[in-house]
């Protein structure tokens, strides 16, 4: 089954700037209109005007998607204002970058807050639509959802737990029509590594290491869209991704040795 996307409703959640832009714009260029939640109101604002002036119907929406209340309002305000939800893209992420004995507990807490209940909260309050309309979930993982990540312990595991809750929330649908995509980029050039959180919860001034060569969020965009449109279930991008995954897979503790090996400068700095 093919997806098309002309005429749908698609939320995207940290829709104010890199990913979530680009999955916007993609999606709206496909003829979507778009509800754009962003934590940052003025941003997604602004952002909302710009793909107006490409052509693209949207609707931005001030959204904290750690709070409860506010993604349940926010997705009241999207039904009342298009009436429906056809695609939800749980994209609002946050990155923490310390060492597990350095991290407080208040960093992990946010972290899961807005990495793992924030697309809790969203597809809860979303699902009656979704089911209704036979509508797709996509949710934004990583890398660190299914490979250990040094230094990244409450990203890694807000990661994993998407996964958790994903590939079972997507058993319970089955046969319903609803589609749940998890979607794995690899490092890619957007602004999430230099908001990174430290251990004490300010913003990390530690260089972020990455593997391979980052990918722009236009690339990232077309290739979630394609595979949104071809109802796929997993997508992991970048070939370092792909050859962690198995890797990872076929021999744990290699994996390890190479990643510990490729990422211990960012903690010895």
């Amino acid at each position: 089954m093919r997806r098309e996307f002309k005429h749908k409703i698609v939320v995207v959640t940290g829709a104010a700037g890199g990913l979530g832009l680009a999955y916007a714009r993609r999606f709206g260029q496909a003829g979507a209109r778009i509800a754009m939640l962003d934590v940052n109101a003025s941003a997604v604002a602004a952002s909302a005007e710009a793909l107006r002036t490409e052509g693209i119907d949207t609707l931005a929406l001030a959204c904290d998607v750690g709070d409860a209340a506010e993604v349940v309002a926010a997705m009241e305000r999207v039904l009342a204002h298009f009436g429906q939800i056809d695609v939800l893209i749980n994209n609002a992420g946050i990155s923490a970058r310390a060492a597990f004995a350095q991290t407080r507990l208040e960093v992990f807490h946010k972290v899961m807050a807005v990495n793992f209940f924030g697309p809790l909260y969203a597809t809860k309050a979303a699902l009656g639509s979704l089911t209704r309309r036979k509508g797709l979930i996509v949710t934004v993982s990583s890398l660190a959802g299914f490979t250990p990540l040094l230094g990244r312990a409450a990203y890694a595991a807000s990661k994993h737990a998407l996964h958790g809750l994903f590939d079972s929330l997507r058993s319970e649908l089955r046969g319903s029509g609803v589609g749940v995509l998890i979607v794995c980029p690899g490092f890619t050039a957007t602004g999430i590594g230099t908001a990174a959180l430290d251990g004490d919860g300010s913003i990390t001034r530690h260089p972020q290491s990455t593997v391979g060569r980052p990918a722009s969020p236009e690339q990232v965009a077309e290739q979630v869209f394609q595979a949104a449109r071809k109802n796929k279930r997993l997508l992991v991008l970048s070939p370092a991704g792909r050859i962690g995954r198995v890797v990872n897979k076929l021999s744990p503790a290699l994996y390890e040795w190479l990643m510990v090996r490729a990422m211990r400068k960012e903690l010895d700095r």
